[in-house]
């Protein structure tokens, strides 16, 4: 029986804010290791028997990114699912079981839902305990992951298990817990070490929202349980159109779904549920501090990233991606530098950088939502200056890669090329720009620019004009389907 994971990626990370946002958030970012996080959760899933191509279900406005990022790990015919708008885990999940069972021999295929956002690393650990949950999906139960907890934890929700059986790698679900106070978290742990000091089993675990089930168990629940998003989403796929490796959902009918979790939908309700316990080094790495604990510590328990130089300075999170960072003097610190924003914290209280992101909202900045740094098909720009009447970028364009055919009406553009071969179109001609060459392309000209080549193309864009918003554009010809 063949195993198909589905990868949830639609979060918008605010509590790494700055350097996730709603424009790139966290599960597209190397936060540990070399890949991101995205690209962790597939590739840790080498070795796994009967194993399918991932279904990747998110956000249309990062439909590019993923598709970039999966061909970067070799996934070339990638099945993504865009969103239209968010609805929680319940009608994502629904869309994925729908769009698989549309193949009659996929009916019975088992489902390996996780997140795009969490770090394991324990690999072998995680691969036994899918073997474990494999087991009980293939007579009918649905299975969750449940992870053993390690402190008193507010941010996780909980699972109760049903301990009286004889088999503690697989449990019984006997209710799930809204994210506690300190005192109720403490509770649990407490309970939890009062039955390991007696060699008992444990019965309380965080609920690390990975599941594991047969498609059709799972609409068999959905049918039971909440059969308004059955409909909808039914619906809402078999109306969905196929664009470029993409599949964009219906989106009136997706729209109209409850905006629910899988967990109240379904998991809470079943009397089907068993919990695979998971002692893996999980974290869903939900905030600055939790980034700290799973981080690589110096001498002084600082986690370091990028150019910093510190001294006297202990058991801090330090991120320069950007600037150098200094320090001298501090204790238990987050901070975190980008091109356009410094943020600083005490670990403690660091998961409340919410509410600064609430604040730029109500003010309208733009550093709530975007990045300097922006990701578009072609590759990325970065806005290096801007000023009145000019604004100077840094375009990267990807080998084979081209900017659709445009013109703009309120600003004129100059092209420098820093590295690489640009092949341009100006008007009515097209010609090749090297290194150190450049262009004008006024107001109102029809212009495009190509990287045919098989390296990077750097050009350096100077703006001017008395509008300069990402809004002034007219494409004509789009190789990304873009309006």
């Amino acid at each position: 029986m063949n195993i198909i994971p589905v990868i949830l990626s639609g979060g918008s990370g605010k509590r790494l804010w700055p350097l996730s946002r709603g424009q790139f958030p966290k599960q597209y970012q190397s936060l540990v290791g070399s890949y991101s996080m995205l690209q962790e959760t597939i590739l840790r899933l080498d070795g796994i028997e009967n194993l399918s191509d991932p279904i990747i279900i998110c956000n249309s406005d990062h439909r590019f990114i993923v598709a970039e990022q999966l061909h970067q790990i070799n996934i070339f015919q990638p099945t993504i699912i865009l969103e239209p708008i968010g609805r929680n885990t319940a009608p994502a999940i629904a869309a994925a079981s729908f769009y698989v069972m549309q193949d009659k021999q996929n009916i019975d295929s088992i489902l390996l839902i996780l997140s795009a956002d969490h770090i394991i690393q324990d690999i072998k650990s995680f691969h036994k305990a899918i073997n474990v949950a494999k087991d009980q999906v293939e007579i009918g139960k649905l299975a969750t992951f449940g992870i053993l907890p390690t402190h008193a934890n507010i941010e996780y929700g909980y699972i109760l298990a049903d301990v009286t059986g004889e088999n503690d790698a697989v449990m019984n679900a006997k209710s799930f817990k809204e994210k506690p106070n300190m005192k109720l978290a403490n509770a649990y742990l407490n309970e939890n070490n009062k039955l390991s000091s007696q060699n008992l089993p444990i019965n309380w675990y965080w609920n690390s929202g990975m599941f594991m089930c047969k498609a059709s168990n799972l609409m068999d629940e959905l049918s039971l349980y909440a059969n308004d998003i059955v409909i909808k989403i039914k619906d809402s796929v078999e109306n969905a159109l196929i664009d470029f490796d993409f599949i964009r959902l219906e989106e009136k009918a997706f729209a109209s779904c409850m905006d629910v979790s899988i967990d109240y939908a379904v998991m809470e309700l079943s009397n089907n549920v068993v919990i695979v316990p998971l002692d893996a080094q999980w974290s869903d790495v939900g905030s600055w501090s939790s980034l700290y604990a799973i981080g690589d510590k110096d001498s002084n328990k600082n986690v370091i990233k990028g150019d910093v130089i510190t001294q006297e300075t202990t058991n801090s999170y330090i991120n320069a991606s950007t600037h150098t960072i200094a320090t001298i003097g501090i204790d238990n610190l987050v901070i975190v530098d980008t091109p356009d924003v410094i943020f600083i914290s005490t670990k403690n209280k660091s998961h409340e950088v919410k509410s600064i992101v609430k604040e730029l909202q109500i003010q309208g900045r733009d550093e709530a939502n975007s990045n300097r740094k922006v990701h578009r098909p072609w590759g990325w720009f970065d806005s290096i200056e801007v000023g009145r009447n000019f604004q100077v970028k840094r375009l990267h364009v990807h080998p084979g890669a081209k900017l659709s055919l445009q013109k703009h009406y309120k600003r004129a553009e100059h092209w420098v090329i820093v590295s690489g071969l640009a092949t341009v179109t100006l008007g009515d001609r097209e010609f090749l720009l090297k290194e150190g060459q450049s262009t004008y392309v006024d107001i109102g000209v029809i212009h495009s620019l190509h990287n045919q080549t098989d390296e990077m193309l750097e050009v350096i864009e100077v703006q001017n004009g008395e509008y300069l918003g990402e809004d002034d554009i007219l494409r004509f010809d789009d190789e990304y389907g873009r309006n």
